[in-house]
């Protein structure tokens, strides 16, 4: 069994990305531009965006967050998201998600520029991934498949079981896992046998939310585990989707939680904005 270290990678990216900053402020004198809009007081929302806004500050990036709170109008988010479209000094724009249940995220993450997208939400960038354009790709995913190619693990011809069908993990990993020629099935809350599913396949990628939801019995001998799920238990602990103590000796590869995917999402995230930029430059 072998762990994919996304702490490590990570760190590679981020230092890749810091000399790619640094060289565009040289030659083009552009320096990449990120910004989060976050309404509300969420906890883990307000945790995740000061990562978000330490890991620019690292790599050289300009960074703005607009807090709002949770009772602003659709439209004043609307209207500060076509502010930073229309920003020239800012390449990315994202919105920390969950909204609030008066606001129409779908609404919200149409109204960003698709060329500022780095989140890889908006309508546009799906159907160009669906479709094996080059586009934006959501965070996540993209870290997944960064792990993949990092590992030299090859996705062709390999079954692979994705659960959970969410618009910003499942359903991205399952274009990005096509795209990469492998046999895809896609489980989710409706599915009536998982283990019929996880059981078959070479690698299982799942990100629902639910701690220890996959069990050693559902995974065959020496596969692949993407354990992308991230949860906090009564203990105040991190756990993932897997039940890594029993499942983790079955596999040839697994991540682990905390130190997988997580740091791969800011990573993704980063080298989203400066491919941005770039666009730009």
């Amino acid at each position: 069994m072998q762990l994919i270290d996304g702490k490590t990678l990570a760190q590679k990216v981020h230092t890749s990305v810091a000399n790619e900053v640094e060289q565009l402020k040289q030659e083009k004198n552009i320096v990449p531009g990120l910004a989060v809009i976050l309404v509300g007081d969420d906890p883990a929302s307000h945790a995740y965006v000061k990562m978000k806004a330490k890991a620019c500050e690292k790599v050289g990036f300009y960074s703005i967050s607009h807090n709002m709170p949770d009772t602003i109008s659709q439209e004043e988010i609307i209207a500060t998201i076509e502010m930073m479209n229309a920003n020239p000094r800012i390449d990315g724009i994202l919105v920390q998600l969950p909204l609030p249940k008066h606001v129409d995220t779908d609404k919200i993450l149409e109204v960003i520029d698709p060329k500022k997208d780095v989140d890889g939400f908006h309508a546009y960038n799906v159907g160009r991934l669906v479709t094996g354009l080059d586009s934006f790709v959501a965070c996540t995913p993209l870290g997944v498949m960064k792990m993949f190619e990092e590992y030299n693990i090859d996705l062709e011809g390999k079954d692979v079981c994705v659960v959970g069908a969410s618009n910003i993990v499942g359903k991205p990993m399952a274009a990005l896992l096509l795209n990469a020629n492998a046999t895809v099935t896609v489980t989710h809350i409706f599915t009536k046998d998982l283990k019929a599913h996880t059981s078959k396949a070479d690698i299982v990628v799942v990100g629902v939310g639910v701690p220890g939801l996959i069990k050693e019995d559902m995974i065959k001998d020496g596969a692949i585990v993407i354990d992308i799920g991230i949860n906090r238990i009564e203990n105040g602990s991190l756990v993932g989707d897997v039940d890594f103590k029993h499942v983790s000796p079955k596999c040839s590869y697994i991540t682990p939680v905390p130190g997988g995917v997580g740091p791969m999402t800011i990573a993704m995230l980063l080298s989203n904005t400066l491919k941005a930029a770039k666009t730009r430059a």
